[in-house]
């Protein structure tokens, strides 16, 4: 999964039961899949020496039901594991890849294929090969990741915090 001196971004689009992830390397799709969050935690603690990234839970206000409380867990199971995780909120993805706030999925995938090329087949397979559903959401955050140090709004109260010594 890792080579050497090729930087590699996973980024996560987390649910309650299962997270779709995406591998890339600034040029293409290395790998991705969906997988349990159990498992997907099993994976992110042994993916050593890349930078990983999920998409961020924000409010506006609403009311929210069981599933959303059910992904925060999971996002929290997977900063357990990784206490390096970029949360990267998904307006900071709309407004990289789109420019706006009011893109939907639809646009921030248009975005995608505009910029890095068409999916393709199984026989010419192109850049974003095995992208569908959960994985664009996944690959946008990646990408994003990948473009920038840190967002706009990217949650960072799950860093540590370095307090100052009492030292002279």
């Amino acid at each position: 999964m890792n080579t050497p001196g090729m930087a590699r971004f996973l980024g996560i689009d987390p649910g309650p039961r299962e997270s779709a992830f995406v591998v890339w390397d600034g040029n293409g799709v290395i790998e991705c899949g969906d997988f349990s969050n159990g498992t997907l935690a099993g994976y992110l603690e042994a993916a050593n020496g890349i930078t990983v990234a999920c998409e961020w839970i924000e409010s506006f206000g609403m009311a929210v039901g069981r599933e959303v409380f059910e992904t925060v867990y999971a996002i929290g199971t997977f900063g357990a594991v990784r206490p390096d995780l970029r949360l990267v909120p998904r307006r900071d993805v709309k407004l990289h890849l789109c420019g706006s706030l009011r893109a939907k999925d639809t646009n921030i995938r248009q975005a995608l294929i505009d910029r890095f090329g068409p999916v393709g087949t199984k026989k010419n397979p192109g850049p974003l090969a095995g992208i569908s559903k959960h994985r664009w959401s996944a690959l946008a955050v990646a990408v994003t990741a990948c473009d920038l140090r840190s967002t706009d709004h990217e949650a960072s109260f799950h860093k540590p915090v370095l307090l100052p010594t009492d030292d002279p």
